[in-house]
């Protein structure tokens, strides 16, 4: 039998399009997940006013190979989710706070706890071999981690160095196949088990390179690189805000990038005037505003 991939979601499609004691079996089930993950097939047939063999069709036309597997499926789907599935209504406080101050009290509390527990004898250590390395690839996948990757090189090549982020599963593996002595890679994830990240890890550190990750503790990527700046990301409960666990890593990414740039010293500041020279050349010519847009 054929393992349901996501019950939740054939449960929807069966509340539309399955015969009328489909239909109103997967109501009942949608609607009250905890009665439908804990009821008797008796209890359940009842509820609906339907058979109990054809409470047994319906889990088989979900997939399942009956009641019981069914509510593995449900149990499971729950824990993953559950959530996103039953959300707790919003109260009359939260309705009525702004969402700016949600949004900017979030992004303080995570990055003063990330600057709380942050190892900066670590940090200082990173910046040192970045700054003097032949080049630095760095890599992360999905949302944030990808999102941070292509901010370190953002910060980096500006300094002078030879920088690359790459958020393409693949492509981490063949840049991390023609690193050297000379590379420097920093491995993004906020899990700590993005595949392909740990894969490109491992796969630089045969050619000699000097790994870094920045982490969640104890995590599979932790375990394989040679350095870990440590992030445990928290998160507040608020299914409807997104994560603020990248305001966390970017100032991880700023103290890096400010760390190496002091380090260089005053041979970054060329390339920092030609930068501000050439983007000002196409816009108004403001020096207050940032370099870069």
């Amino acid at each position: 039998m054929k393992t349901p991939a996501d019950i939740i979601t054939r449960l929807q499609l069966m509340s539309q399009d399955g015969t009328k004691s489909d239909r109103r079996l997967a109501g009942l089930v949608l609607s009250d997940l905890d009665f439908a993950s804990k009821a008797a097939i008796s209890e359940i047939a009842a509820r609906v006013g339907v058979s109990e063999p054809t409470v047994t069709r319906f889990c088989r036309n979900l997939g399942c190979e009956g009641l019981r597997d069914f509510k593995f499926y449900l149990a499971q789907a729950i824990a993953i989710g559950g959530q996103y599935l039953s959300p707790e209504p919003l109260s009359r406080d939260a309705r009525e706070q702004r969402i700016a101050s949600a949004i900017t009290e979030a992004a303080i509390a995570a990055i003063q706890r990330a600057s709380e527990n942050l190892d900066m004898t670590t940090l200082m250590d990173v910046a040192a071999r970045i700054a003097g390395s032949g080049n630095v690839l760095c890599i992360g996948s999905g949302g944030i981690s990808s999102m941070m990757a292509t901010e370190m090189q953002n910060r980096l090549f500006r300094l002078g160095l030879s920088a690359l982020a790459q958020i393409d599963g693949q492509l981490q593996r063949m840049y991390a196949a023609v690193a050297t002595p000379e590379t420097t890679l920093v491995a993004f994830s906020v899990s700590g088990y993005a595949r392909s990240v740990i894969e490109a890890v491992e796969v630089a550190q045969q050619y000699g390179a000097a790994t870094v990750a920045i982490t969640a503790p104890d995590s599979a990527l932790a375990k394989v690189a040679d350095t870990v700046i440590l992030l445990q990301p928290v998160e507040d409960g608020n299914i409807y805000k997104p994560t603020s666990s990248r305001y966390a890593l970017l100032a991880i990414v700023d103290m890096i990038a400010t760390t190496v740039a002091e380090s260089r010293g005053p041979k970054v500041l060329e390339n920092l005037r030609r930068i501000k020279q050439s983007v000002n050349t196409l816009k108004v010519d403001d020096p207050k505003l940032p370099l870069g847009d």
